[in-house]
């Protein structure tokens, strides 16, 4: 047992690295290249079935998509970081789609659906979506989580084959029992972690670029009268509407000092 607790301990270490911004502590099992490489065929392949827009709308997502990269870039060039955007492609494409949803692949790669137009109204809208999604992506959310389901199935591999069993069969009952439950738990809580730390960057990007952060909390309040969902927060892989509000109204002073610059 110890010595198990002991390499998954020294894998965390030697796989650390720090988020931008935030400086939150994540586990990376994966090279963030070899993600970008795999992202731009899947990205191809979306477009493929779902054909890119060419309208008055789609025009609008590619300058917000572009001021916000542009803001990005300037952020990591700010701190002499340029490296960490190696290998980033940047494309922004509107589809058709009745899915109220946005998101960006590692690498830059971005798409909109129609569906969330509604709700993003104008520029400042598009731009509280992109800098949300960009942040995801700039964030290595996806590395990250692909990392931890690398980790959860290493995990979960090593008490089927046994070798925990110096604690007895009934202890290693228990131990799956309790770990698929907080597996399970431990995803849903990732994902709103990632939730709301893309607002927080998201906001700061925006405002880099020249959109004004407090859009946000106009955008989530209108979000939160298109949700049909009363789902308990913690089932769910995204924060309430409300969570998300407070968070973004803690972070606003932040981000408002690079949108008064």
């Amino acid at each position: 047992m110890k010595k198990l607790i002991l390499l998954f301990s020294l894998i965390f270490i030697i796989s650390c690295s720090n988020v931008p911004v935030t400086g939150r502590n994540q586990l990376m099992l994966v090279e963030e290249s070899d993600i970008i490489i795999s992202s731009e065929k899947q990205y191809q392949d979306f477009l493929k079935e779902n054909p890119p827009l060419n309208n008055k709308d789609s025009r609008l997502i590619k300058e917000v998509g572009k001021n916000i990269s542009l803001a990005v870039e300037q952020y990591f060039k700010g701190i002499s970081q340029e490296d960490f955007l190696k290998g980033y492609e940047w494309k922004f494409n509107l589809v058709d789609g009745k899915d109220i949803n946005a998101w960006c692949m590692p690498g830059g790669r971005v798409a909109f659906y129609t569906g969330i137009l509604p709700i993003t109204k104008d520029e400042l809208g598009i731009a509280v979506v992109m800098g949300h999604e960009v942040a995801h992506a700039v964030a290595r959310h996806g590395s990250e989580r692909l990392s931890y389901q690398i980790a959860v199935q290493t995990g979960a591999n090593l008490l089927n084959y046994g070798l925990l069993n110096v604690e007895g069969p009934v202890f290693n009952d228990l131990a799956l029992q309790a770990y698929g439950i907080g597996t399970n738990l431990g995803i849903l809580s990732y994902s709103r972690k990632h939730e709301l730390e893309a607002d927080r960057l998201g906001i700061i990007f925006m405002a880099m670029a020249g959109y004004d952060p407090r859009e946000a909390i106009k955008f989530w309040k209108k979000m939160a009268e298109f949700s049909e969902s009363d789902e308990n927060e913690f089932l769910s892989t995204h924060p309430s509407n409300e969570r998300r509000i407070e968070d973004i109204e803690r972070y606003l002073p932040e981000a408002m000092m690079y949108y008064n610059k």
